[in-house]
């Protein structure tokens, strides 16, 4: 037989009511908010929905850095005519003319947006020898093509589907579905200009008679592929948003973008108020992540720990997933904001493939690097490298390649005028200006400029990997 009884009424104490209960004044960073007996008073109202549209914007910027930088980058390359019939390239490389965000200027790209909406089904012939990947316009990953993909190296044909496709798929190719329509090719072909141009893109409909390839040298055109800190940062999005599947976005970040205004189907239009709101949330946002990027205070962005060489996938993926799981805000963020393009071949690359990263803003006494002063950073001697490794100077503001009269603002083991010291170590040194007679192993700074460094090491070998090798501080001079 059931028992039913009558609990004990011990009261409530004064302690659980305050945990509960609000006063009737709470100060708050964003100004005081007055309540009677927990009903907010109109002044608070106002107040709480401000700092509610603010806190939301701020966090759509931080969580949405990867669909905006690709919007800006598929703006940037359709200025010069590059689409989805036609390939950018670098000949031979890039030079430091280009806004686009940490590029290299050893080896030679090419990029192109796929627009599969418009031209259904598409083929990519990748090239022989290179690393190639694909991204989706939320620059998720999508695939690798070349050394770190399905080809091996040897140069493949690989057919990308439309979302929802249901259609027939023909043999003979490496069949991708991303998730969006526009997508955004990165190759980077290791036999130079040559291998690139025999990248071939169509639709699948002129597989029996494409067209002939088109192609634009971008390497010393100046234009901008970087997304903005401002309120049209959330203009890049809402493009993308109106653009693509409503399904290609997950849904938190789709409910972030929704609770400012960003649904697909609907105009944005925001009044002035929303406007000036999302201004400001765009420009705090921005100082944030750059905090977060060269300042941070996870340990695990830090390649030693006593070291300011830091990681850009702290966690070793490209995912930005923790080892529990969980996405890692911060990473994703600080990656996007200060790079373009992932894949588990940059993030995770195994032994003698795919290539790894480490960058700093800090000289060893952890104060900025300054353009007007020397430093010098030594790499010891057997550089655990296969294929070979480069440093590379990089605008603060932009995080584009450091604008001087050197086109090519890096060091590298691709340049026959760099030389070893003789116990075999490099010597890589910074500055105004060039040390007499290490011209060859210099990079140009600009006085009342700061600057950063990444340190790029293709096809790295086990000595990164186990940290018996690591590079030296950046000194100062």
């Amino acid at each position: 037989m059931t028992h039913v009884g009558d609990a004990p009424s011990p009261g409530t104490p004064a302690g659980t009511l305050n945990s509960i209960s609000i006063p009737d004044r709470l100060e708050t960073v964003f100004g005081a908010m007055d309540f009677f007996d927990g009903l907010p008073l109109p002044g608070s109202v106002t107040r709480s929905y401000d700092a509610l549209d603010l806190l939301r914007g701020i966090e759509a910027f931080l969580n949405c850095v990867p669909g905006a930088s690709m919007v800006a980058m598929r703006r940037g390359l359709r200025s010069l005519g590059i689409d989805s019939h036609t390939i950018g390239f670098t000949a031979p490389r890039c030079t430091s003319a280009p806004l686009i965000l940490t590029a290299n200027t050893e080896t030679t790209y090419g990029m192109a947006f796929l627009a599969l909406d418009q031209d259904g089904p598409t083929v990519i012939e990748s090239p022989p020898n290179s690393l190639c990947f694909v991204n989706d316009l939320w620059q998720r990953y999508v695939t690798d093509m070349g050394i770190a993909g399905p080809d091996r190296g040897e140069g493949g044909k690989y057919l990308f589907l439309p979302p929802g496709h249901e259609g027939d798929v023909p043999d003979g190719y490496f069949v991708v579905r991303p998730a969006t329509y526009a997508s955004w090719v990165v190759m980077r072909a290791l036999e130079g200009e040559e291998g690139l141009l025999r990248t071939r893109i169509h639709p699948l409909s002129a597989a029996a008679d494409p067209p002939e390839q088109r192609f634009v040298d971008f390497a010393e055109s100046d234009f901008n592929t970087v997304h903005a800190n401002d309120f049209s940062f959330f203009e890049e999005i809402d493009t993308l948003v109106q653009g693509e599947p409503p399904g290609a976005l997950d849904p938190e970040r789709a409910g972030q973008l929704a609770a400012i205004g960003i649904v697909p189907g609907k105009p944005f239009r925001p009044d002035d108020r929303m406007r000036s709101i999302l201004d400001t949330a765009a420009r705090i946002a921005s100082g944030i992540v750059r905090t977060l990027a060269f300042k941070p205070r996870d340990p695990i962005f830090y390649h030693y720990p006593d070291s300011a060489w830091k990681n850009p996938w702290p966690s070793r993926s490209h995912e930005f997933l923790s080892q529990e799981g969980a996405r890692l805000l911060d990473a994703r963020a600080v990656f996007h904001y200060v790079g373009a393009g992932t894949s588990p071949a940059m993030a995770a690359a195994a032994v003698g493939a795919g290539s790894q990263y480490a960058y700093t803003a800090e000289d060893s006494a952890g104060e900025w690097l300054d353009g007007g002063r020397s430093y010098t950073l030594t790499l010891p001697r057997d550089i655990p490298v296969k294929n070979f490794w480069a440093v590379n100077v990089y605008d603060p503001q932009t995080r584009s390649l450091l604008r001087t009269d050197q086109p090519y603002p890096s060091v590298n083991s691709l340049s026959h005028d760099v030389r070893s010291e003789s116990n075999g170590d490099t010597v890589i040194h910074f500055g105004p200006t060039a040390p007499q007679g290490k011209e060859g192993n210099w990079v140009r700074t600009v006085p009342g400029k700061g600057w950063f460094t990444l340190l790029r090491l293709y096809g790295p070998l086990e000595s990164w990997f186990d940290k018996s090798w690591r590079p030296g501080e950046i000194e100062p001079a």
